[in-house]
This record gives C-alpha cells, sequence and structure tokens, in this order.
C-alpha cells in the first residue's frame, strides 16, 4: 500500500492538470501559429510561469486499489498484483489465467 500522502499529492496533481488544460493548450496553439521569434519567446515565457505540476507529464498511473506506482495495467486500472489475485478470486469476468 502506498502512503497516503503521496496519492492525496497526485490527486492534488491531477486537479491542477485539469484547470490549467486550457491555458496550456491555447498558448500552445499561439506558439505554432506565432511567425516572430520574439512573439514565440514571449508566449513561452508564459507557459514558463504556470505551474510545474500543472503539466500532464508529471502525472503517475498509480493502482486505484493500493496506489501502487508501478506495472499498472491502464485497461483495468490496477497493479499486477491485485488484477492477479482478483482474477483468481473470479473477480474480474473473461480474464483467463494465462500460466502465472
Amino acid at each position: 500500500m502506498a502512503k497516503k500522502s503521496l496519492i492525496e499529492k497526485e490527486k492534488r496533481k491531477r486537479e491542477l492538470v485539469k484547470k490549467y488544460h486550457t491555458i496550456r493548450q491555447s498558448l500552445k496553439r499561439q506558439i505554432k501559429s506565432s511567425s516572430s521569434i520574439e512573439g514565440k519567446l514571449i508566449i513561452f515565457k508564459r507557459l514558463q510561469s504556470l505551474p510545474r505540476s500543472s503539466a500532464p507529464v508529471r502525472l503517475r498511473n498509480r493502482c486505484s486499489l493500493t496506489g501502487r506506482p508501478r506495472s499498472n495495467y491502464r485497461y483495468f486500472g490496477l497493479s499486477r498484483h491485485v488484477l492477479r489475485e482478483m482474477a483468481h478470486t473470479c473477480l474480474l469476468p473473461g480474464l483467463l489465467k494465462s500460466s502465472w
């Protein structure tokens, strides 16, 4: 089980990404449409002034049950440990055991 503080920090990052998504996308569109280098530099400065944690690259996929940051299956939103346990107890219909 991951530390509660790390899970909560990740939730705050996700909210921050949602909050600044439209601003970030509009600035990126302005950079592409701008023809002068000076104009692009000004827009880059505005993009850099946004909080670092508002970039979607900084998000980390975590298991929805345990909060484990590694070895996650995106389709299920679970880590490999939880996925295996749920498959053995038949909680995931349609998932077949394949030599594990």
